[in-house]
């Protein structure tokens, strides 16, 4: 039971912070398109990511640099694109009401999610190399990866599913023009994050 939890805190600590997947999936939530579909996909990359690293993927991708070049390098333009398209949508108060804005195709979303988690160079060291190494220290790592996993459960499902109760305060234009603002800032953070480190 140590180690579950260990791995449950442990995958928190890494997933809590506010970054472009969280920020994706706190706007459908807020949005109340897809939201379902999101999480499983959040949660079913972590924990598929989350095994290869405690499978020992992580050793095999350090030995490729070039990959995590690529990766990086893609995960940086398109983070940027992203952050580009929310400061358009703060810019412009008639996209910012949910009701007034036709709904993404289920399609288009799961699209993005995908591009939000495996464009996203950080998911990879927090998950495949970061979490993979501490896994391997524990002295049961594959509980120490199903705490981590949980986590990961927990924390999409509440973002996702909790936004919902923010609906009432974003229900005005303004606040859609915050929320927007704010995960613009996010995304370029991240992305200047990802080119200069």
């Amino acid at each position: 039971m140590g180690s579950v939890l260990a791995g449950f805190g442990f995958s928190l600590a890494l997933i809590v912070a506010i970054g472009a997947q969280n920020a994706f999936v706190l706007r459908q939530g807020l949005r109340r398109e897809h939201v379902l579909p999101v999480v499983a996909i959040c949660v079913a990359a972590d924990a598929t990511l989350m095994t290869a690293g405690i499978a020992g993927l992580g050793a095999a991708l350090t030995a490729t640099p070039a990959v995590l070049v690529a990766v990086r390098w893609g995960g940086v333009a398109f983070l940027l694109g992203y952050a580009l398209l929310a400061a358009r949508r703060a810019l412009r108060p008639a996209a910012l009401s949910p009701l007034d804005r036709p709904a993404a195709t289920l399609r288009a979303t799961l699209l993005a999610c995908l591009a939000f988690t495996f464009l996203n160079p950080h998911v990879y060291l927090d998950t495949v190399l970061l979490l993979g190494t501490v896994a391997h220290q524990d002295p049961n790592r594959w509980a120490f990866g199903a705490g981590a996993v949980a986590a990961s459960l927990a924390w999409f499902t509440g973002l996702g599913l909790g936004a919902r109760r923010l609906g009432p305060l974003l229900a005005r234009p303004a606040a859609w023009r915050a929320v927007d603002g704010t995960i613009a800032v996010i995304m370029m953070a991240v992305a200047v994050s990802v080119a200069t480190g």
